[in-house]
């Protein structure tokens, strides 16, 4: 898979995704609430586990808002972070270092656990990433990590493609395309880690207006960087109309409106032999018959 990688259709605009981490990183304590609440999630299911880690990697790390949390418990003794912005990277503690989540620049076999959280969306080989960071693992090592899903800013999604056929009578991608839930546990799967366990979070936003939303979105970097994204700014007709639609079939008696963030937690461990494995098919003791009271 990873020598195939090159032939791979580039989604995301890799350039674009490091600019707007590289703008957002000033101000982003102003703006990473969303990233704090996932990395709280992630450091609730770590905690859950029972062993310490020796090694970790943050991978997309933002400015450091897992090792911030996760340092409070101590259950990773010590975190490596790396961002595809150095500008973010520096806002971190010591042992940061910049990279390209698609090349991840680490031996064989040296990391105890690799978290990576509301990052790793905006790789395009996303197999082949997570072949690297199972490569990257010793034997039992595990992987978590968060990913915006489909459901992720659905309204405005629905608005924005609303406003946007009534004026111009067509539509252009307005919202990046985010990771399916079903297809979590078949990526795992196929990276070669086992024990895969894919589940999912709605977060929801409340918002004096859809404005504030998407003056969030691009303070958290989190603006759309697809390659066929529209270069241009949205026309001021377009986006009053989009505003009016979400307020219209979204908000609330108050005026406010909901902006739902999917979140998708893949789980997974590097394989070892002390691991549980399936029971061979055709192996149980117990027959359903009995069970169901058949004859």
């Amino acid at each position: 898979m990873l020598e195939n990688s090159s032939r791979i259709k580039e989604i995301f605009d890799r350039r674009s995704v490091k600019l707007h981490r590289d703008r957002a990183v000033k101000n982003l304590d102003r703006y990473d609430f969303l990233f704090c609440e996932v990395a709280q999630m992630l450091s609730d299911k770590i905690n859950d586990v029972q062993r310490d880690f020796s090694l970790g990697l943050d991978l997309g790390c933002h400015t450091g808002q897992i090792e911030k949390i996760l340092g409070e418990h101590g259950k990773i003794k010590t975190i490596l972070k790396c961002d595809i912005s150095e500008k973010m990277v520096r806002q971190t503690s010591e042992l940061g270092f910049a990279a390209d989540e698609e090349f991840l620049p680490i031996g064989n076999a040296l990391l105890d656990i690799v978290i990576s959280s509301l990052s790793l969306q905006w790789v395009n080989d996303l197999p082949g990433v997570l072949i690297q960071i199972r490569r990257a693992l010793k034997k039992d090592g595990l992987f978590i990590g968060t990913f915006f899903g489909g459901e992720t800013l659905k309204e405005l999604r629905q608005s924005l493609i609303t406003a946007e056929n009534q004026i111009l009578g067509g539509i252009s991608p307005r919202v990046s395309p985010f990771l399916d839930i079903r297809d979590g546990g078949t990526l795992l799967q196929r990276a070669g880690f086992a024990l895969p366990v894919v589940d999912t979070d709605v977060l929801t936003v409340s918002y004096t207006n859809p404005l504030k939303l998407m003056y969030d979105l691009r303070g958290m970097g989190e603006q759309m960087a697809t390659h066929t994204r529209q270069k241009s700014f949205t026309r001021r007709s377009i986006l009053s109309r989009a505003v009016e639609i979400y307020q219209s079939d979204f908000g609330d008696k108050e005026g406010r409106v909901p902006a739902s963030f999917e979140v998708i937690t893949l789980t997974a461990w590097a394989p070892s032999n002390d691991q549980p494995k399936p029971l061979t098919r055709g192996s149980g003791k117990i027959n359903l018959v009995d069970i169901l009271g058949g004859k």
